[in-house]
């Protein structure tokens, strides 16, 4: 039998165990974005979810699952991106999910030290109201 002391002091190793454990599995998840460097030219998996809320109100969702490719010159001055995959689009109004196809491009360009400028340009694929198939477009800008 156990007197309190030895009672605490086994828990104390039984949760230092348990908080090692969960710091193992962390530094795992972590490791990639750690380790990862800025001129990393190579494939990428991204996952994105944009909800509309107008008024407060839940109106649907688009959520992409993008495979993509990025990479920089070598001076390091300009870095790009390109990605695509399908997009998941929710309307609360039908109550319904359709599958299209969304993409990006990107880059961003080192202008001096202290100011970079970033644009993208997305489409997704849509139907209009004839039922024809048409893409929809979108830009960013910024600096």
């Amino acid at each position: 039998m156990l007197s309190s002391a030895g009672f605490f002091n086994a828990r104390a190793r039984y949760l230092k165990t348990i908080m090692s454990i969960k710091s193992t599995i962390a530094a795992i998840f972590a490791a990639p974005f750690v380790l990862s460097s800025a001129a990393f030219a190579g494939p990428y998996v991204n996952l994105e979810s944009n909800a509309s809320y107008p008024d407060g109100d839940y109106t649907g969702a688009t959520t992409d699952l993008a495979i993509g490719f990025e990479g920089s010159t070598s001076e390091g001055k300009v870095a790009y991106y390109i990605q695509g995959g399908p997009a998941f689009v929710h309307s609360e109004s039908a109550d319904d999910t359709e599958t299209e196809f969304s993409g990006k491009v990107g880059a961003s360009v080192a202008v001096s030290d202290d100011l970079s400028v970033y644009g993208e340009v997305s489409g997704i694929s849509n139907e209009d109201s004839t039922g024809d198939d048409i893409v929809d477009f979108g830009a960013k800008f910024v600096f």
